[in-house]
């Protein structure tokens, strides 16, 4: 199996900022010194070309972060600093999910210690994300004719509206999200299958809820799964509300990695979310995923 990372994901900010850059690092090092990643299974995420990041957003808005163009407002709403580097994360962010898509087909899984940037708009950026990589993932892939079928399992607490803004009308593609009702965003744009929980859900109700509608992700048949593995509802995130511990995030990734490993469908991963205080709860999240992944694949 292959994993992707990059040291450009982890953004200089400013002191007291709300977005835990160094989580990225933290989980490289937590999988490598914890032996559930082998050193030699982690792979620098390539650049993706701007004709690429294109499939899924405008020239206009691309070049914008590319030369610092853009409107500080519209930097502000995406919840960064502009910075030479923005451009370049993003880029990371699209190429190590495009790679790790390609990686999935031929060998069944794959994923990068990043990406699920599910808020990111053809024109714009919001909520942390800069490009969306799973919109350019699924658009280029249809496009080649590599898959038929994609679908996108979305389980971070916050709605992916930009998945479903750039994708829901695609025949092809199938999207599931289960997340927080009353969280971010506040203006929900509709999936194919919207699955809003209540704050303090709790890990049954949060369990049978992915559990009742998986089955209608096994029936659309998909090619290929992206599963957006947000660690955001962990009862210490302080974006999250719904309650949920390690153990009901372990389990929730075992529904859906032994479902599509039963099943055959390759799976490419993105971490999401994962704002917890102290961060090591996110990290060891994250880390989480892996091991469920590690369990079920055998890598």
């Amino acid at each position: 199996m292959r994993f992707y990372f990059s040291t450009d994901f982890t953004l200089a900010l400013p002191q007291g900022h709300r977005f835990p850059a160094e989580k990225y690092n933290l989980l490289r090092e937590a999988l490598i010194s914890n032996e559930i990643v082998e050193e030699s299974a982690l792979t620098f995420s390539p650049q993706a070309p701007e004709d690429v990041i294109t499939a899924a957003h405008t020239e206009e808005y691309v070049h914008s972060l590319r030369d610092g163009t853009i409107d500080p407002k519209e930097m502000r709403r995406i919840g960064f600093p502009w910075s030479d580097l923005i451009h370049k994360r993003g880029q990371r962010t699209v190429g190590g999910a495009l790679a790790a898509a390609r990686d999935a087909l031929e060998r069944g899984l794959a994923g990068q210690l990043a990406g699920g940037t599910h808020h990111a708009h053809a024109d714009f950026g919001a909520g942390f994300c800069i490009y969306n990589d799973f919109a350019v993932v699924a658009r280029t892939l249809l496009n080649e004719g590599a898959v038929d079928r994609i679908a996108i399992i979305d389980l971070d607490v916050h709605q992916g509206d930009c998945n479903a803004a750039l994708l829901v009308d695609h025949p092809g593609i199938f999207i599931l999200d289960v997340f927080g009702e009353k969280n971010f965003p506040f203006r929900k744009v509709p999936s194919t299958l919207d699955v809003p929980l209540p704050d303090h859900t709790g890990d049954a109700a949060f369990l049978a809820a992915i559990e009742e509608h998986l089955p209608q992700v096994w029936n659309f048949a998909p090619d290929l799964v992206l599963y957006q593995a947000g660690v955001d509802p962990l009862i210490t995130d302080r974006l999250g509300r719904l309650d949920i511990t390690h153990e009901g995030l372990m389990a929730r990734d075992h529904l859906v990695l032994e479902g599509c490993h039963r099943r055959g469908i390759p799976v490419s991963m993105g971490i999401g979310g994962g704002y917890a205080e102290p961060i090591t709860d996110t990290v060891l999240a994250y880390a989480n995923t892996y091991r469920v992944a590690k369990s079920v694949y055998r890598f």
